[in-house]
C-alpha cells in the first residue's frame, strides 16, 4: 500500500499539470492574477499528529524554519508589500523564531493569519499565546473537527478536544470572538471521505452548540475538503476508499469554484525558502512554472504573476462543490 502512494506521488511530480483537472476549466490553464498572501509553512514539527494531515506533520518531525528564511520572506512583504502574511506548519507556534516573525512583520503593517491548532497552548513555555496574539492582534484560524469530542478526537488524538475546549476559552477571555479586532476562526474537516456540508448552516450548528454547550463564541466557521495527499492519502489506500474518494471529487467539480481559487492570488513558501503554488503542491514537491523565481531569496512579484499554476488530481479537492480554500468554501 504504501508503494501504490509513492508511485501516484512520483507520478503527478513527473508529469506536472493533469490533463483531467486543467479540461474541466473553460481555459486550457489556471494562471495567477495577483499576489495578494504569503503563506509561509515554516515546517513539519508538531504537538498533534492527526489522521487527516496533508502536511505529514508531528511531534517527531524535525523540519523548521531558519532566520534566514524567515527574513527573506520578511523582506518580500516590507519590498512588495503583500498585504497578508499567512503563516502555517506543523504547528507554527513551536520553531525557535515563531515570535520574531510575528512582531517583525506587524512591524512592517502586514496582516498576520495564524493556523493555531489550540493544544499547542499547553505545550511548555506556550501558555502566554494567547495574550500574545492578542498584543500584536493576530487573525487566528484555528481546527476544531465538531463540536463533540468523539468525533474531534477520532481525527485529531486522545484529548485534543477536551484541551481544545480550555484553549477557546482562554481566547476568549482575550477577547477573541468579542472585540472587533481580534478574529477568531475555526476549520471544520470531514471526518472521513466525505465531502463537507454547506459551510454556513454548519457554521450555525457550531454557534449554537459551542455556546450552548461551552459558552465558547467564534466569528467564522470554514468547511475545507480532506486532501488526498500524505497521511490522508495514505489512509484512503488501506481503508479501500481512494478511487470512490477521488470519483466524489471529480463528479463534484463546480466550475463557478475556479474565479475563486487561493492558488491564483497567492504564493506558498516551504521551510527551505522554496516557492509553490499552493501548501498542497509543496507537500507534493510540485515546482513553479520553469522560467520564474524558485525560491523566496529569487522572489520577483512581477514575474510570478501570470505563471501557470501547476495542476494535478488533488486540485479537484478545491473545486468540488462549493470549493475550498484556506478560506473555506469558495461560492455560496
Amino acid at each position: 500500500m504504501e508503494t501504490g502512494v509513492q508511485i501516484t506521488r512520483e507520478t503527478v511530480a513527473r508529469r506536472g499539470a493533469d490533463p483531467s483537472f486543467t479540461d474541466r476549466l473553460d481555459t486550457p490553464d489556471l494562471r495567477s492574477i495577483d499576489i495578494r498572501t504569503l503563506q509561509v509553512n515554516v515546517g513539519k514539527l508538531c504537538n498533534q499528529a492527526c489522521k487527516h494531515c496533508h502536511v505529514d506533520a508531528s511531534p517527531i518531525r524535525t523540519e523548521i524554519m531558519g532566520r534566514n528564511v524567515i527574513d527573506a520572506c520578511l523582506s518580500v512583504l516590507d519590498t512588495h508589500r503583500i498585504p497578508i502574511l499567512d503563516i502555517t506548519g506543523g504547528a507554527p507556534e513551536l520553531i525557535p523564531d515563531f515570535r520574531y516573525f510575528v512582531t517583525e512583520a506587524k512591524k512592517i503593517g502586514t496582516e498576520v493569519i495564524v493556523r493555531h491548532n489550540l493544544t499547542v497552548t499547553f505545550e511548555l513555555g506556550q501558555g502566554d499565546l494567547p495574550d500574545f496574539f492578542a498584543a500584536n492582534r493576530v487573525a487566528l484560524v484555528s481546527s476544531l473537527p465538531y463540536f463533540l469530542q468523539r468525533e474531534t478526537d477520532s481525527q485529531r488524538g486522545t484529548g485534543v478536544f477536551e484541551k481544545s475546549v480550555s484553549a477557546l476559552r482562554r481566547l476568549n477571555a482575550v477577547g477573541y470572538g468579542t472585540t472587533e479586532d481580534l478574529t477568531l476562526d475555526l476549520v471544520y474537516n470531514p471526518v472521513g471521505a466525505y465531502l463537507p456540508p454547506e459551510q454556513s448552516a454548519m457554521e450555525t450548528d457550531f454557534k449554537r452548540e459551542l455556546v450552548t454547550r461551552y459558552g465558547i463564541v467564534f466569528n467564522n466557521l470554514f468547511t475545507i475538503t480532506n486532501m488526498p495527499i500524505a497521511r490522508f492519502d495514505e489512509w484512503l489506500y488501506r481503508s479501500g476508499n481512494r478511487e470512490r474518494y477521488m470519483q466524489k471529487l471529480r463528479s463534484a467539480f463546480n466550475p463557478d469554484t475556479v474565479g475563486g481559487l487561493m492558488c491564483r492570488d497567492m504564493v506558498s513558501v516551504d521551510w527551505q525558502g522554496r516557492l509553490f503554488d499552493c501548501d498542497f503542491n509543496q507537500m507534493l514537491g510540485l515546482p513553479l512554472e520553469r522560467g520564474r523565481p524558485q525560491t523566496i531569496f529569487k522572489f520577483e512579484k512581477d514575474v510570478l504573476i501570470g505563471r501557470a499554476i501547476a495542476t494535478a488530481e488533488h486540485c479537484f479537492g478545491c473545486t468540488a462543490g462549493a470549493g475550498s480554500s484556506c478560506g473555506g468554501a469558495v461560492v455560496n
